[in-house]
């Protein structure tokens, strides 16, 4: 390997720690939310905001990212981006109540959106052709990988808290664990920001702001001379091409031409959230708690999400050129609504009963004397069984108490709702997780790509805040059986949409997919050609 691809892998590597950071940050509250809800006291709607308000924010910094990258320079936003993950995990690591935890949260959710923009264009403008699409995957590997990493360092720090090791308490790992899982990002941010330092700004800003001889220092530390003279050339013809061309008003999305590929892309944008992905992504330990395995293996399990997630996510890179994103779709939705419905059964399928054994196992702090309620009583449903619990115990008391006493009371195939999980997630990975982007990046003609995937990926997010903000409010009021079986009939309707509406985008160019896509008749003309008329006519 020489040099210069040495340099561009080492750089890309740096960079694509962004998506690191994203993917650490957005799924490390899944631990959390087991301890923040009894000590500050929290609604189910207070969780899921202290979830949720996370993606709020990470859109807001999505929108303003490309912009201030464009007058300030991509390495300047991504070391802003590296400040506001450390002030977020420092913020939150010492939250005295629920509100400072929430702005913290925000904080981190402008980094997030900056990356999730910033980091793989940089990879992109920096990157030889050849290797461009490895350099950027790295980004989109390191954000699994941090969620991953995210589930691990949680289920770790929760079994150092209960070690009777002297420096755990020391360190209040056994009081403060929560606190420990969302400071421990303040690591990566630190060495993030500082290894940004060695990173070159992107060639194609520099030529942008007219510091044509640092931008050649930087394109001939990718390639060789004589390309980087090439790849300036293009560079600057791209820009005054690009600086030529009218601004497409956004209207122009909704003009009649534009109809169908819009719709597909909407009802793609939709399904990929509505399915449950981040209920699952950022409530893992609580869903595996609902099964009544406890929290140590509940944590632990989350584990696996995360591992499952890389390896699929891999796989969907490696099979999505061969198969063709329709097919993949096919598959993955059939795998998710068929692991949501297992997933409904085996909620559907549990009772809840409390007898004398059970009970004689309950920890020490839960007072035997508020039991008298439950003792002895079937509950064929996990609502019937909390509100028993909110009763004998209070609103406050029972967020104290009710993991325990679900893995006391619960009758359940626990390996069955592992089995639906893992299912889910694996069929999400390979299909709709990343194939969403690829299709956004075919279906929208050239003159019109960039504002009409902005606005698909607006509500991308959009739903994405719902369904986390409401997913602790359906366990409690609609149960976990009703609420994945919803999950699963969207992803049902989603399978025959596939089927019947999407067209098959492999192996077809840009211009053959627009031909077949956008209508070009007399009255449905698109603004480009509208500009092309209009210039004909001058």
């Amino acid at each position: 390997m020489d040099a210069r691809r040495k340099f561009t892998i080492k750089v890309s590597l740096i960079v694509a720690m962004g998506g690191f950071l994203m993917g650490f940050d957005a799924s490390v509250i899944s631990g959390v939310v087991k301890f923040i809800e009894p000590e500050f006291v929290l609604s189910k709607l207070q969780l899921g905001w202290a979830v949720s308000s996370l993606t709020l924010t990470s859109t807001l910094g999505m929108a303003v990212a490309g912009p201030l990258s464009t007058s300030y320079g991509r390495r300047r936003v991504l070391k802003i981006t590296a400040s506001l993950y450390a002030v977020s995990a420092l913020g939150s690591a010492l939250a005295p109540d629920f509100t400072t935890l929430v702005i913290a949260r925000m904080i981190g959710g402008l980094g997030v959106g900056a990356s999730l923009i910033i980091a793989p264009m940089y990879i992109a403008e920096i990157s030889p052709p050849a290797i461009r699409g490895r350099m950027v995957s790295f980004n989109q590997l390191n954000i699994v990988l941090g969620i991953s990493v995210a589930f691990f360092t949680n289920y770790l720090i929760l079994k150092l808290g209960q070690s009777e090791q002297d420096w755990t308490h020391a360190l209040m790992l056994d009081t403060h664990q929560w606190r420990w899982m969302l400071g421990l990002e303040l690591l990566p941010a630190v060495l993030y920001f500082g290894l940004l330092f060695i990173v070159p700004e992107s060639p194609r800003w520099l030529i942008m702001k007219n510091r044509e001889e640092e931008s050649f220092y930087v394109l001939n530390r990718v390639s060789s001379e004589q390309q980087a003279k090439k790849d300036m050339h293009a560079i600057k013809e791209s820009i005054l091409e690009k600086q030529d061309k009218t601004k497409v008003p956004f209207s122009e999305l909704f003009k009649p031409a534009l109809r169908l590929v819009l719709t597909i892309a909407i009802i793609v944008a939709v399904l990929q959230q509505i399915t449950g992905i981040n209920s699952v992504f950022f409530y893992a330990p609580m869903i595996f708690e609902q099964s009544g395995i406890g929290t140590n293996a509940s944590f632990s399990q989350a584990i696996l999400v995360g591992v499952t997630n890389l390896v699929f996510t891999v796989l969907a890179i490696l099979f999505i050129d061969r198969f063709g994103r329709k097919m993949l779709l096919g598959i993955g939705l059939t795998g998710i609504a068929i692991s949501m419905f297992v997933l409904s059964y085996g909620f559907h399928s549990a009772t809840y009963t409390l007898n004398p054994k059970s009970i004689d196992e309950l920890a020490v702090h839960i007072d035997r004397s508020e039991l008298s309620g439950l003792m002895g009583k079937t509950f064929y449903s996990d609502v019937e069984f909390k509100n028993a619990i909110v009763e004998s115990f209070g609103e406050e008391g029972s967020k104290q108490v009710e993991s325990d006493l679900i893995t006391a009371a619960i009758d359940i195939n626990a390996l069955l709702i592992l089995l639906g999980i893992i299912g889910f997630v694996a069929s999400f990975a390979i299909s709709i997780g990343p194939v969403m982007w690829v299709l956004f990046s075919e279906l929208f003609p050239n003159y019109i790509r960039g504002l009409a995937i902005s606005f698909v990926g607006f509500i991308n997010s959009g739903i994405s805040f719902l369904v986390q903000l409401v997913f602790p409010w359906e366990l409690s009021v609609l149960g976990s059986s009703l609420t994945f079986f919803i999950y699963g009939l969207f992803a049902a309707i989603g399978l025959v949409f596939v089927i019947r509406l999407l067209p098959e985008t492999k192996n077809k160019s840009l211009e053959e997919l627009e031909k077949i896509l956008i209508s070009s008749n007399k009255n449905n003309r698109s603004f480009s050609e509208e500009q092309m008329i209009k210039t004909n006519k001058n």
